[in-house]
């Protein structure tokens, strides 16, 4: 499976990070120790949602639709 996934910092709530995976527990591992140079300063990360997807283009889409104006428009309202 491939996940997109959407996180948010616990200690600044405002800061919110949308990636891709092949394994979520991994990867929230890896943010929440320091493995990732975009999430390292806001750690520690708590995860919000995750999207399964059978199909890694459709997760890669999703996810790059997500990162686009209307794809935060949609998540803040959807998610966050």
């Amino acid at each position: 499976m491939f996940y997109v996934y959407l996180i948010r910092s616990i200690n600044s709530p405002e800061m919110i990070y949308v990636g891709y995976t092949t394994n979520i527990t991994e990867r929230l591992a890896t943010h929440n120790s320091g493995g990732s140079i975009y999430t390292k300063k806001d750690r520690p990360w708590e995860l919000v949602t995750c999207t399964a997807f059978k199909n890694m283009d459709c997760a890669k889409l999703f996810e790059k639709y997500l990162k686009s104006q209307s794809g935060r428009a949609f998540a803040k309202k959807r998610f966050w």
